[in-house]
Parts: structure tokens; C-alpha cells; sequence
């Protein structure tokens, strides 16, 4: 049975956020090239690129801010 929770590192944690944005930005980029052509949207790979760097900072942004929203939640907090 699991008795508690492992904190995870600061490594763990910067190494985690990089492979989340990776994956995000690979699962972006081929939803692009694969849909946009389907509304008649016909783009590059290189704009599809430059589109995904767009969506992952907006990404980015709205990860943080909810982050630090719900951190600052105090009906998450554990009781002691």
C-alpha cells in the first residue's frame, strides 16, 4: 500500500516540464500538418513549426498561471 508522497527533485521537476513541452509541441506540430489541410489550410512544415512555437508559449503561460492559482488555493493543503 502506498504510505505518502515522494517529492520530486528540482532536476526531476525541470526534466519533466522539458519533456511535457516536447511532447506537447510533437503532438502539436503533427496535428497541424494533418488537420489544417482539412479546413483548406494549407501550410508548410515550417509554418506549422512557427504555429506550434506560438501554441506551446500560450501553453506555457496558461500552465503557470494555473499552477500558481492553485497553489495559492488553500483547500489543497494538506492537514496536519
Amino acid at each position: 500500500m502506498f504510505q505518502g508522497t515522494v517529492m520530486q527533485t528540482k532536476l526531476g521537476s525541470f526534466v519533466e516540464a522539458w519533456a511535457n513541452i516536447a511532447v506537447g509541441f510533437s503532438v502539436n506540430w503533427c496535428a497541424n500538418m494533418l488537420i489544417l489541410p482539412l479546413f483548406d489550410f494549407h501550410v508548410s512544415a515550417a509554418v506549422a513549426f512557427q504555429i506550434g512555437l506560438w501554441f506551446t508559449a500560450v501553453s506555457l503561460a496558461r500552465q503557470y498561471v494555473l499552477r500558481r492559482w492553485f497553489n495559492g488555493l488553500r483547500f489543497f493543503e494538506a492537514k496536519k
